[in-house]
């Protein structure tokens, strides 16, 4: 019974991972809206893309929480490591200034965040 409680707790602490981690690639992309209006979009974006990674970290961490002790499935560890990479190739692409990748790689990851989140 405490195994039971204990696995849904480290899987509700996924979900909320794949939420933050959802949200933050949503507010990204209306920061990059402000980039093109505002004086103060670049800052916000840049702090947003610190933001978003470290959720792309907490989302691994879950996993690996929800996996190793838990008993939990191998799946969620691999699309978050997965996932990892590609905010880590995002952020390349943003400090490079390469908008033709950059902007369609967003989109990208918002879906499959979404995606992840509706599988969980």
């Amino acid at each position: 019974m405490a195994t039971q409680a204990t696995a849904q707790h480290r899987i509700s602490f996924l979900r909320i991972a794949i939420a933050l981690q959802t949200l933050t690639i949503f507010l990204q992309a209306v920061s990059a809206g402000l980039l093109l209006t505002a004086s103060y979009g670049e800052t916000l974006h840049s702090v947003g893309a610190r933001v978003m990674y470290g959720a792309s970290m907490l989302y691994v961490l879950a996993a690996v929480l929800a996996w190793k002790p838990g008993g939990g499935p191998l799946r969620p560890v691999r699309h978050s490591c997965g996932f990892l990479v590609l905010a880590s190739v995002q952020v390349v692409l943003g400090i490079a200034h390469v908008p033709s990748v950059h902007l369609p790689l967003g989109v990208l990851m918002f879906g499959l965040s979404v995606l992840a989140l509706a599988r969980r």
